[in-house]
């Protein structure tokens, strides 16, 4: 807080940090466009640099000049000034219905549209619905080409006129229910301003992130120190994006994917992906990603030639067994068997492997063909729990574990945060190396190359010398020191809020070295599966020096299939482990 207390233009350093940033490692890739606005942008007043800064933060693309106040700026009208000369900022953008009613509040409709009989009882949603009923259709949105509301008095009366500045649009007959906007807008002296280079801005986001998750934002919460990151040394050279078609592709998949969200047809969303391999990882995952939800898509609403098209072309983890999967659902059994024996001899996961033991048998019934019977897993230790049906808000997990707590013998609620928490204190300097491509910008939670085959073997030695520490002791001192030293940085294994002195001093008295090492290369053999599915909740005895892991299921729940691979595991390793069943008492 105090560094912005300090330094009211924070967000405008931010901002050309990004500039400074993107230009130094996307020089050559940089297109003129890009190239010109950075440099352009740096001989504006600081000022108008602050206020356009001030604008591609803020959420949507409108603004009412009056709610663009900030006391460092001082007035907008002079800020706004060469942000319109550039050509940056439209100062009487076209608005449609739907932009009318985001930007302005019910009492303010009622006055705009006095005329048109709207009762005061209505509520905006409703309001939007009655006028959007009244007024010709070409109003109902400025996206449609079709309609223009200029919001300033001089512009609405251009509208009228049939010559809208800067704007060709066609004014199509009811143009007469603009008339009340424009005295009423006249009147009011509030202009309506539209940021146009909100997507150039956007391309610089990607290209310095490396992602659109991640938003500026970050650099607020890290202002105000409530998120800390670990500092990575790597170099000037580091980038996500590695050519041009990079950015483009990248930012082609992000608009498709947006086209699925909002429901388009899935099948025209999928010829709009390119059929080849990205070159760049990066890219390839959210391509494959995106083919996957694809048939997904498709699958609901069973299109199956269409699902199996999306399957076959991403490389998704889970794209190989959804694709025998709609063979199954499309009753094509014999296609479908063959693809699972093909897969069952080289299984990609233990997922993989999980979901076609159950599979493999049920398409064989269905072709008529022998099934082997297969083994049945021992099952873990059970324990039953009973509580009133008064307390089921409290959860089950909570339930059991007030039930379970002893004073000699502490529960904790820790599901996946305890086991991922020490493995990220203990390997956190292999986690955060400098490797090419692990690390781009100063926010990341850890390397951006986590999920791929090749994590584990890139890293080799740097996490056997962290894991070698399990076998000597050193691993209680580094897990501590960094506990202590780490406390607070965002790192993708370690969720601090979860995480106490008492708990971590109870494990590590009470959970042996090598049962931690045995967790540790399970997740690092598949991270991205093998990171959840850890039991709810764990029981230590301190004075014995041991502990008890304990998945809840409360009444009609079932293990999930992460959960039983880990079930599986430690039994298969002798670990404590207990599945516990809670069930409501009768009253």
């Amino acid at each position: 807080m105090a560094k912005q207390l300090d330094n009211p233009f924070y967000y405008l350093d931010n901002f050309e940090f990004v500039l400074n940033w993107v230009e130094q490692r996307y020089a050559d890739i940089l297109n003129g466009v890009e190239a010109r606005f950075i440099q352009q942008y740096r001989g504006l007043p600081r000022a108008s640099r602050a206020l356009l800064a001030r604008m591609v933060m803020r959420r949507g693309v409108l603004f009412r000049q009056s709610r663009l106040h900030y006391p460092e700026i001082g007035p907008a009208a002079p800020a706004l000034a060469p942000l319109v000369a550039a050509g940056w900022v439209d100062d009487a953008p076209l608005l449609g219905l739907r932009q009318l009613f985001d930007l302005f509040t019910k009492p303010e409709l009622l006055g705009a549209f006095a005329g048109q009989g709207l009762p005061s009882t209505l509520s905006k949603a409703a309001m939007y619905a009655r006028m959007a009923t009244a007024l010709p259709p070409c109003f109902a949105s400025a996206e449609a080409g079709a309609v223009a509301t200029p919001l300033s008095a001089t512009h609405t009366e251009a509208a009228l006129s049939g010559e809208p500045r800067g704007h060709s649009v066609h004014m199509p007959a009811g143009r007469e229910y603009l008339a009340p906007l424009s005295g009423w807008w006249a009147q009011a002296g509030d202009p309506v301003c539209e940021l146009l280079v909100m997507p150039l801005c956007e391309r610089f986001r990607l290209m310095f992130f490396g992602n659109l998750r991640q938003d500026w934002s970050e650099f607020v919460l890290a202002d105000l120190g409530l998120l800390r990151y670990e500092t990575v040394a790597f170099s000037a050279s580091c980038r996500a994006l590695e050519s041009r078609r990079d950015i483009d592709d990248y930012l082609h998949l992000h608009a498709c994917s947006d086209r699925l969200l909002a429901g388009e047809d899935a099948a025209a969303v999928m010829a709009c992906v390119s059929p080849q391999a990205h070159a760049n990882p990066w890219i390839e995952r959210r391509r494959a990603k995106l083919l996957f939800r694809i048939g997904q898509a498709c699958e609901r609403t069973h299109d199956w030639q269409g699902a199996l098209r999306a399957y076959g072309a991403s490389s998704h983890g889970e794209a190989r067994m959804r694709h025998i999967r709609v063979l199954e659902r499309a009753l094509l059994y014999e296609p479908a068997l063959l693809a699972a024996e093909a897969a069952l001899n080289e299984p990609a996961s233990e997922a993989e492997a999980q979901q076609l033991a159950r599979m493999h048998p049920r398409l064989r019934r269905k072709l008529g063909l022998p099934v082997q019977a297969a083994l049945k897993p021992h099952p873990p230790a059970t324990l039953t729990l009973h509580a009133p049906p008064e307390d089921a808000a409290h959860g089950v997990e909570e339930l059991a574990r007030r039930q379970l707590h002893q004073a000699e013998a502490p529960a904790h609620y820790v599901e996946n945060t305890l086991v991922n928490a020490l493995f990220g204190l203990l390997c956190w300097e292999a986690l955060f190396a400098p490797l090419p491509g692990a690390f781009f910008h100063p926010f990341q939670r850890g390397p951006a190359d986590l999920s791929e085959p090749d994590f584990m073997h890139r890293r080799r030695a740097r996490f056997d010398t962290c894991l070698s520490q399990l076998d000597s002791g050193q691993y209680l001192h580094t897990i501590r020191a960094n506990f202590d030293a780490k406390a607070g940085r965002q790192c993708s294994f370690v969720h601090w809020p979860a995480l106490n002195t008492q708990l971590l001093q109870h494990a590590l008295q009470c959970i042996p070295p090598e049962h931690l090492k045995k967790w540790f290369l399970r997740l690092l053999a598949d991270i991205p599966a093998n990171r959840s599915g850890f039991p709810d909740l764990i029981q230590f005895w301190p004075e014995q020096r041991r502990y008890r892991m304990i998945e809840v299921k409360g009444p009609g729940d079932r293990l999930q299939d992460n959960q039983r691979r880990w079930l599986a595991y430690f039994a298969e390793h002798d670990m404590p482990v207990a599945v516990c069943f809670v069930q409501w008492a009768e009253t």
